[in-house]
């Protein structure tokens, strides 16, 4: 009889909100919530595939934690597992080596949290044997590989090994653990459930080596549907991977392009049109969409003037389409006018014109702007920065479309109703 397990990671229990907009407060609770979503989902698959074991690589808790809803939450869906024989094996990654509900926490006797030590729990079943390996963090970082601290391999057993890590490198993913893909796949492990990036990946090779991603995203920066693994260990110690979604809401960026709309209601419209596309192609029960305007368009000034407008109408539209939501609206619309030459003699225009050929582009105005928004970061906690870029290259990028953008706003604000009509 197959050996089958769910293996998933970086589930970040209770994970506070980071940049959604709590605006809409049923938006706000939905995200709240959706990591225990997620994590209930994960519970039911393994009822409903009667799995062996769920495998959880790291990063079930979110950090410094202090709730003991969250430990009675997730003792309740742990012994929901250990009710159906469902054993339970977990290593601490980063973030729960920062937890202080870790340490205090019963679980049910079928969880198995690997310690600081490597360990391999052997396994036999209907003549498979079975090792599974672990190793936990004992320290919020790890800036040297734990691949040489695994035990080696039991021979004749199929090995998995449960490591949390940045293997290479990612971007956005401080450095964790860090070894490579190519001695994972010659290290003699049959199968490495790994965790801590949160993007999905595959490391194709000799063995299977996976990077499930996260179950449930928390904001813009984890879009996409997300995963976890179905396991299963052959008879003849043969392994297969079916990819199983569990995310409740997801987040995806949606473009509505309004070239040469004229009315506001079209306007609308478009937005209305994108965003039924895009829940036609979304899986995951909930679609949270940041809409990006784009377009040569006269409305242009009447979008950015109205932009809360612009927002509620959208919503409105969100919320007839049927578990569709509206996180924020980004403008990248321009008009006619605001490309025009200084000669059709706009004095709006040619404030703009100036703005963008003089001030913007003053070497000390933009390094007072990027000062600012320097200071700003430095105020905020490291998890809220990523709006910004994950590199210089980003950060740049950012401080350009920041500049572009206000001076955009400034125009469309100075522009009076009356003029709409001419």
């Amino acid at each position: 009889m197959p050996f089958r397990f769910i293996h998933t990671a970086d589930i970040h229990l209770d994970s506070p909100l980071r940049s959604l907009s709590l605006r809409d407060p049923n938006l706000g609770s939905l995200i709240g919530d959706a990591t225990r979503q997620a994590l209930i989902a994960i519970i039911d698959l393994c009822l409903e595939e009667q799995v062996n074991a769920l495998v959880i690589a790291g990063d079930l808790y979110d950090g410094d934690q202090t709730s003991m809803k969250t430990a009675r939450f997730l003792a309740t869906q742990m012994q929901r597992l250990h009710e159906a024989g469902i054993s339970i094996y977990t290593i601490r990654g980063n973030h729960d080596a920062l937890s202080k509900i870790t340490q205090e926490l019963v679980l049910p006797p079928s969880v198995k949290i690997f310690g600081a030590r490597a360990e391999a729990i052997e396994l036999r079943q209907d003549g498979l044997h079975i090792a599974m390996h672990g190793l936990s963090f004992n320290k919020p970082y790890a800036p040297e590989s734990l691949l040489p601290k695994f035990k080696p391999p039991v021979t004749g057993a199929v090995n998995i090994g449960i490591m949390h890590t940045s293997l290479a490198g990612s971007p956005g993913h401080d450095a964790y653990a860090p070894c490579n893909v190519s001695d994972l796949h010659a290290s003699g492990f049959e199968y490495w459930a790994l965790g801590h990036i949160h993007l999905r990946t595959h490391h194709l090779g000799t063995k299977t080596v996976i990077m499930p991603g996260m179950p449930q995203g928390r904001d813009i920066n984890e879009a996409g549907e997300k995963s976890v693994s179905l396991v299963t260990v052959g008879d003849d110690q043969s392994i297969t991977v079916e990819e199983r979604l569990t995310s409740i809401a997801q987040f995806e960026r949606v473009t509505v392009d309004v070239t040469n709309t004229r009315e506001w209601r079209d306007a609308v419209t478009a937005i209305e049109t994108a965003l039924v596309e895009q829940r036609g192609k979304t899986r995951s029960e909930h679609l949270v969409g940041r809409l990006k305007i784009i377009g040569n368009t006269p409305l242009a000034w009447q979008l950015r003037r109205d932009a809360d407008l612009l927002q509620a109408e959208a919503e409105q539209r969100a919320q007839g389409i049927g578990h569709t939501w509206v996180e924020k609206i980004e403008l990248g619309v321009s008009s006619a006018d605001e490309t025009a030459s200084a000669a059709t003699a706009d004095p709006l225009v040619e404030l703009g014109q100036l703005m963008h050929s003089d001030v913007m582009t003053s070497y000390g105005f933009r390094e007072d702007v990027r000062q600012m928004i320097k200071d700003l970061l430095d105020d905020l906690p490291p998890e809220s920065r990523k709006f910004a870029g994950n590199s210089e290259a980003e950060f740049e990028t950012f401080v350009d479309e920041l500049m572009t953008q206000s001076g955009e706003d400034i125009i469309a604000r100075l522009k009076s109703p009356g003029r709409e009509a001419q």
